[in-house]
């Protein structure tokens, strides 16, 4: 048995098959829906490490996982009584047709649990942490990671939602259109944020994670596909994640380390996925409002263009700005100012990059001694060790020792 393939089932499976379950039980038993899919994938681990992986794995989870929740509401006899009428009928219920693991409903199931997870009555960060873990399948230390902070305060953040949610009723449904509004921001800051820790992870130490941009790609594929959820914001959105996708073959070498984007091999880009980028940005510009998924598009849009402009880099500096007004973010003003250098020159960036005082990140180090290194090799090899010690990721400690080596 190949020992990345239950990690990968338990990637794209384990929130397809939850997302059923749970529509199927109601959300206030979705922590059964999630300890019955556990079940199915510590059965795989121990059957298949003596049987032998079955020839298909997938419909291997869905069968098992079906019958374990048919036992489960046959032995429940509490159940039964408690909520049978909730879910048609006593009798029918407990059938295996019942629970229907077909692609359409999986693809409604899921959907309908997003903005099921996205309710008014959790906090922004609830929403998103539950969205993270259940549909996307991330665990407790990504979820830490992706908010900055540690376990035990995402494990008691994720267990108050639940309960939250178990509290309201929450059908998982469609909502209302304009109720569909209200939620779609944060549905759609969980898909930016399941991209973005594939595309760099310092919490699992990969160049990149593949599967997870995948995923958070065709769930927006999903929001387009749904004539309720196709706005121009969800355009702009999945127009970013094709830019940075027709990137992928190009980021890392044969030896698995980082391509910094200057070193990257143009012809490797995918230009089909650029061609896609670019229609769902036309798509994206049919609306009137500008978000912040439409200015990183266009950032993402120029850096296509591998050609050392003065277009180039004045366009993606302008586009800064206007993304810094709408939405300010320390990591875009750090970005921002490797524009302004290219437009403006190396010391204005410097001076405008030491105002941020970024001393905790590394990436502010890096960009330091990249800036300096034209001029003070001293300065740009102190930034660089600094850098040096805050590195988290292999990949990144040997790019940053390769540019103190360089100088």
């Amino acid at each position: 048995m190949k020992s990345e393939l239950i990690p990968h089932l338990f990637r794209t499976e384990f929130r397809k098959i939850t997302a059923v379950l749970c529509k199927h039980l109601g959300i206030e038993h979705l922590e059964t829906a999630e300890d019955i899919v556990s079940d199915t994938f510590l059965l795989a681990v121990e059957t298949w490490s003596y049987k032998g992986v079955p020839e298909n794995p997938a419909a291997w989870l869905y069968t098992v996982a079906k019958n374990k929740a048919k036992n489960y509401l046959q032995r429940n006899t509490l159940f039964h009584q408690k909520i049978a009428q909730k879910i048609k009928s006593t009798t029918s219920s407990i059938q295996e047709a019942e629970i229907d693991l077909s692609e359409q409903n999986i693809t409604d199931s899921q959907l309908q649990m997003l903005f099921a997870l996205c309710h008014p009555s959790l906090s922004a960060e609830a929403q998103i942490g539950l969205s993270l873990r259940l549909l996307c399948g991330f665990g407790i230390d990504e979820i830490a990671d992706a908010f900055l902070t540690n376990k035990e305060t995402i494990n008691k953040r994720l267990f108050r939602a639940k309960e939250k949610l178990r509290e309201e009723k929450v059908p998982i449904e469609f909502p209302a259109q304009a109720e569909i509004n209200n939620r779609l921001e944060t549905v759609l800051t969980t898909l930016y944020l399941l991209f973005s820790e594939g595309y760099y992870s310092e919490c699992n130490d990969r160049v990149l994670r593949k599967d997870l941009c995948l995923e958070a790609m065709r769930l927006t594929h999903l929001l387009i596909e749904n004539e309720q959820t196709n706005k121009p914001q969800v355009n702009a959105l999945i127009s970013l994640m094709c830019f940075h996708a027709s990137r992928f073959e190009a980021r890392k070498n044969e030896q698995g380390e980082l391509v910094l984007y200057q070193d990257q091999n143009e012809s490797l880009w995918n230009q089909e996925l650029i061609t896609k980028g670019v229609y769902f940005f036309k798509q994206a510009s049919q609306g009137n409002k500008l978000s912040k998924y439409h200015l990183e598009a266009g950032i993402a849009y120029w850096h296509t263009n591998k050609e050392d402009t003065k277009e180039k880099w004045e366009n993606i500096l302008q586009l800064y700005n206007k993304l810094l007004q709408l939405e300010y973010s320390p990591i875009a003003a750090l970005n921002r100012t490797f524009a302004l250098s290219k437009v403006k020159g190396n010391h204005v960036a410097i001076a405008e990059a030491e105002k941020l005082q970024l001393t905790t990140n590394h990436f502010y180090f890096t960009l330091l001694g990249e800036l300096y290194s034209t001029h003070d090799k001293a300065h740009a090899k102190m930034n660089f060790n600094k850098a040096l010690g805050l590195a988290k990721t292999t990949s990144d400690k040997q790019t940053i020792q390769t540019k103190i080596d360089s100088l």
